[in-house]
């Protein structure tokens, strides 16, 4: 009987995971179609190319050598015991730790399921830092650079916070990031800013008195189409997060939390909306988008403990962030395509830190948590930007950023029967 049960629970666990691995592995997608709404009509099908490229790099590299690096190689690398070669004692053992730890906890019985989990959040880590660095960076740079992002960057900084390494000792100090506010979203950004710092911007965005040329994006409903499908992605992000689905208890944890995503997303996206309006006088919809995604973000290190109000009150408050954050980028002329620093890195930081107030976590260990993933990331990413940098270069030529990368990189425009935009 129990033998029963525990196959019973298994399959229920491992059925969640793969199904919350695949609503993160259709993020890729969203990531996909908002950056080739952002960006010009003329630089469309190379930004398509780095967002496929980067996902099948991610899942080889992390395959590799990434899983290995963050979680010992432990669970994939162990094969899988059947439940049927066990004795009833050794049934119960399993059970009792699932129950008390989650499902990926399982060791090498959770195996597969969770290397799927795990390598999607290493995909959208890498997919932050495509939007950024957008319209003027080498394709095989960029590719070069996802190589070592997905293999040992990221792989390491989880390894010291989802695997608990008492490397930092970060995990003495009670950092807690449910799903990745930190781990994932300001990784991601940090690896960005590095990028975007060596590259520079874009030409004719920065005027020589200081003044900042707006340069729209081609495809607004590419772009809104994105931002639904990261939203509806992020339940998976989220939601699989709770790393099991057996029990009343997680159950309705599962259902708490996809209310509290959904409730911040919601509020991000007002928040923007507002402040956008008192800013501009109008309903600017590229900041209403990344007003959404920058809820998300805010609420993905804690959207388990929270209730629905003030989940809505922390992605608003993470809405209203991001649209000043991202006139504090054009400010100081950091320039990125698509609002990446802002949604994800700025964002991220207040994901982190307002966990201290959803979730009782310590003020010191979420700065020693934060600062840690950010000077790791933004360290080792400007020495591996520095050295492709000196050895192929990241930036294509005048020419062809005038001409758009699509031609430059890809030899053939996502747009052929129009006329190339300048």
């Amino acid at each position: 009987m129990q033998n029963e049960i525990f196959e019973l629970q298994y399959a229920m666990d491992t059925f969640y995971f793969l199904v919350s691995g695949a609503l993160v592995m259709w993020m890729a997608a969203g990531f996909a179609m908002l950056e080739a709404g952002l960006v010009r009509a003329k630089n469309t099908t190379e930004i398509l190319t780095k967002n496929v490229a980067l996902f099948a790099i991610a899942c080889t590299m992390y395959l590799i050598c990434g899983y290995e690096i963050m979680y010992d190689g432990g669970y994939f690398l162990s094969g899988v015991t059947t439940v049927a070669q066990m004795d009833d004692a050794a049934v119960a053992a399993i059970l009792e730790a699932s129950n008390e730890a989650g499902f990926a906890d399982m060791g090498e019985y959770a195996g597969a399921s969770d290397f799927f989990f795990q390598v999607v959040f290493v995909a959208t880590a890498m997919s932050i830092v495509s939007g950024a660095v957008a319209e003027r960076m080498k394709l095989w740079a960029f590719l070069t650079f996802a190589i070592v992002m997905t293999g040992l960057i990221y792989p390491m900084e989880g390894s010291w916070t989802w695997n608990g390494d008492s490397v930092f000792g970060i995990y003495a100090l009670d950092y807690s990031d449910y799903a990745g506010s930190g781990i994932v979203h300001l990784a991601g950004a940090a690896a960005a800013l590095a990028g975007v710092l060596l590259l520079g911007p874009r030409k004719g965005k920065y005027g020589a008195d200081g003044s900042v040329h707006p340069i729209p994006g081609a495809n607004l409903p590419l772009a809104t189409l994105g931002t639904f499908i990261l939203w509806m992605g992020w339940f998976g992000f989220n939601g699989g997060s709770t790393l099991k689905l057996g029990g009343i208890g997680v159950a309705n944890e599962v259902a708490n939390v996809f209310l509290n995503t959904n409730a911040a997303a919601a509020g991000g996206l007002i928040g923007a909306l507002i402040v956008a309006r008192i800013l501009f006088g109008k309903a600017d919809l590229s900041m209403v988008l990344n007003g959404a995604l920058a809820g998300l973000v805010a609420i993905t290190a804690d959207p388990a403990s929270p209730g629905p109000l003030m989940s809505t009150i922390v992605g608003m408050v993470g809405g209203v962030i991001v649209v000043f954050s991202i006139l504090f980028f054009d400010k100081i002329k950091i320039d990125d395509p698509v609002g990446a620093l802002s949604v994800h890195g700025t964002v991220g930081i207040f994901g982190v830190m307002v966990v201290c107030v959803t979730g009782g976590a310590s003020i010191g260990g979420q700065l020693v948590g934060m600062l840690t993933i950010f000077v790791w990331v933004f360290v080792t990413s400007l020495i591996t930007w520095f050295i492709i940098k000196a050895v192929m270069g990241i930036r294509v030529s005048e020419e062809e950023e005038y001409e758009g990368v699509d031609l430059a990189e890809c030899g053939m425009e996502a747009y052929p029967e129009f006329v190339s935009q300048n």
